[in-house]
């Protein structure tokens, strides 16, 4: 990286000594580590990390081993709504225990803890539970629980969320945030959705987070070819069939902020899993081995935890980084190409490409589906969540300032960043 030189050293107002080369580069780096600091440096006050911790996963995965210096929320999924206004409280393992447990260990780190109602196919039971007649309960029922176990908010997971569900949806929302703002201090509502990016807009004062499930963005549908789970952008492929591009992280965003989402309000998502297509026939390789493939017969695509995915598929020859999509994958080939497969999945590397994403495009964090399937629990302490820890470095990098140089008017600055980071360098002409 090159930044102009300042004008011609000047001797420093306490001596009478020029400044030699050395000192001057010398002050120079001091100044310019110090820019870099105040430019580069995040505070968790500046992004949010949210991260989902489904009930079902909590014995495999314990609060005692989070590492909540990451994490400035978490999700604990989740209450589902009975189509009469009352709760499924067991539906995900959740137990009062677990949500006891989870909320003490959060607020003892402090991190803010929600409880998340909804999820997967949730669709019809919250259709039931909003109608006219049982709207009022429902919203009691939601905000008792929250209170009864001492969660610091409500997130919705509605899924799916059709054009039909506008009127219901714009009425929970409002009926959930009144009854919320009536505890002191009001309770956070966040959202998690991946549809009616309008809806949103005209919804975001109501919300504290709307976190973007810019993930299960590809499949093996008519017409397709093999893509990425969640890439963060679409490198300008087109789909051969209709001339479309191909969905991204940034593509999803972009419809949010377009519609007139505040930038703050959104997160992008990290997915702590992976997809395997596997098989299918008539692809360039006979069956699916890579991305933007297309076939005779269609592939199957199943998902796989990240902490099953190292320890089943992954080996060194077999990763490749795809620098447009900025996304990873493996390619498997088979003797039989039935066997052959292709698998996309956030690693490190792009864990710490999506913060820096989510700063680059001002943001107000990530969030991530799901903590504990990026937890190997085979490993030695401290090797145990590499996710999070990647997620964890970006968060917390400053550049690692490694050499400054001097070549006639010109000064060479050396310094490691992160993935997609952007970083300002301010000049001046008077140093001291």
């Amino acid at each position: 990286m090159n930044a102009l030189a300042p004008e011609r050293a000047r001797p420093a107002p306490v001596s009478n000594t020029p400044l030699r080369l050395a000192d001057w580069l010398g002050r120079f780096a001091l100044a310019f580590g110090c820019i870099l600091l105040a430019a580069a440096t995040p505070s968790f006050g500046g992004l949010r990390v949210t991260g989902y911790y489904p009930g079902y996963r909590q014995s495999y995965y314990a609060p005692s081993n989070i590492d909540f210096t990451v994490l400035t929320h978490i999700i604990h999924f989740s209450i589902a709504p009975n189509t009469d206004g009352s709760l499924d409280t067991t539906i995900n393992g959740l137990t009062p225990a677990y949500s006891t447990n989870l909320v003490t260990v959060a607020h003892a780190a402090g991190c803010k803890a929600l409880i998340c109602v909804g999820g997967a196919d949730s669709q019809s039971g919250f259709e039931g539970a909003t109608t006219p007649g049982n709207l009022a309960a429902f919203v009691g029922n939601l905000t008792n629980f929250m209170a009864t176990y001492h969660y610091d908010g409500m997130d919705l997971d509605w899924e799916p969320l059709d054009p039909t569900n506008h009127t219901q949806f714009t009425n929970l929302v409002s009926s959930l945030r009144a009854a919320l703002n009536r505890f002191n201090p009001h309770p956070l509502l966040t959202v998690a959705t991946a549809s009616q990016p309008a809806w949103f807009a005209s919804l975001q004062s109501s919300f504290d987070q709307i976190n973007v499930m810019t993930y299960d963005l590809s499949g093996p549908w008519g017409g397709w070819v093999t893509w990425f789970n969640s890439p963060i952008y679409d490198g300008g492929y087109r789909f051969p069939s209709t001339g479309g591009l191909v969905p991204s992280c940034n593509g999803l965003i972009g419809q949010f902020t377009s519609a007139g989402v505040a930038p703050a309000k959104l997160a992008i998502g990290i997915a702590f899993y992976g997809d395997i297509w596997e098989g299918g026939a008539g692809t360039s390789t006979g069956g699916v081995t890579q991305p933007r493939q297309g076939w005779t017969n269609a592939p199957s695509v199943t998902a796989i935890t990240y902490f099953d995915l190292m320890s089943t598929y992954y080996h060194s020859n077999l990763y490749h980084w795809d620098t447009n999509a900025q996304a990873a994958w493996l390619g498997i080939t088979n003797a039989n190409a039935s066997n052959d497969m292709f698998i996309s999945y956030d690693d490190p590397h792009t864990c710490q490409a999506k913060v820096s994403d989510a700063r680059n495009l001002g943001l107000g964090g990530v969030m991530i589906w799901e903590i504990g399937q990026g937890y190997l629990s085979s490993q030695p302490k401290g090797q145990r969540d590499p996710l999070l820890q990647a997620i964890k470095q970006a968060v917390l990098a400053t550049p690692n300032f490694t050499a400054i140089a001097r070549s006639n008017q010109d000064i060479q600055l050396d310094f490691q960043t992160q993935p997609l980071a952007l970083y300002g360098v301010q000049r001046t002409s008077n140093l001291l």
